[in-house]
């Protein structure tokens, strides 16, 4: 009975000891070495996924900064810091999302603290791994193109080209291949459904496999915006062509990834 009474009270301190309520999200920063006063911007996609809007703005004080707000479900969101060249993405959920910008190197930043951004850290290691092999190519052969590009060498500008091109299709497949194993094995993780939602894009996407996939997704996952999507998008491409429609003038075009 003591051993149960102490369980409890383990777990009720856990609780007590969380910032958040439901929906809602803090995100705790540190800036170490940036200057006070300069500013932070939480920035979202707009309504038609063409451009970013600011959702909260703070300015840096002692190293740190932080934001709350309230959200219904997971979304990427992105960090951008005043005078920075490049951005800070990141999935914003309900949670305690840490963010420990990197000033000299703003790609070096960590996000931590919730499940998806974990994930979402160990997921990008793995696909930085994959395309390694692209970055170590051009890398080593820049200076060779641009020797090539200058004298208007073909032989050698083509011979580097066609070994670009193979390799690409070779990091295109395993790449693709690690994208699936993901979502296969990853069913609570938003970037599951962002992975299936991006394979239904594709017009030769295998249907069943997508649905089953889809369907080993939780719950919770289906209710997001990316989980509806695809509902959508698997119906569409399972309904059978309408007796005698016609073909747009015009292909329709997309929105979002």
């Amino acid at each position: 009975m003591k051993k149960i009474i102490l369980l409890l009270s383990a777990a009720v301190v856990l609780l007590s000891c969380s910032k958040v309520g439901k929906d809602e999200y803090i995100i705790s920063g540190t800036a170490t070495g940036i200057e006070n006063g300069k500013t932070i911007i939480l920035e979202t996609q707009d309504a038609n996924g063409m451009g970013l809007i600011a959702k909260d703005t703070v300015k840096v004080e002692n190293g740190k900064f932080e934001m709350k707000g309230s959200i219904t479900e997971p979304s990427f969101y992105t960090i951008q810091l005043e005078g920075a060249q490049a951005k800070i993405p990141f999935i914003l959920e309900n949670g305690e999302v840490t963010i420990a910008i990197n000033k000299d190197s703003i790609q070096k930043s960590k996000v931590s603290g919730t499940y998806n951004n974990d994930e979402y850290a160990t997921f990008n290691e793995e696909i930085t791994k994959v395309q390694k092999k692209l970055m170590d190519f051009q890398n080593k052969n820049m200076q060779a193109m641009e020797a090539a590009q200058q004298s208007k060498d073909t032989i050698v500008i083509n011979n580097l080209m066609q070994e670009f091109s193979k390799l690409q299709e070779e990091v295109g497949i395993a790449s693709k291949a690690k994208y699936l194993a993901y979502a296969e094995t990853h069913p609570k993780s938003f970037i599951s459904a962002l992975i299936i939602q991006g394979m239904l894009n594709d017009p030769s996407a295998d249907v069943a496999k997508s649905e089953k996939l889809y369907n080993s997704l939780e719950e919770a996952l289906k209710k997001t915006k990316p989980g509806i999507a695809i509902k959508t998008r698997l119906a569409e491409m399972k309904a059978p062509a309408a007796v005698g429609a016609t073909a747009p003038a015009t292909a329709p075009t997309t929105d979002g990834k």
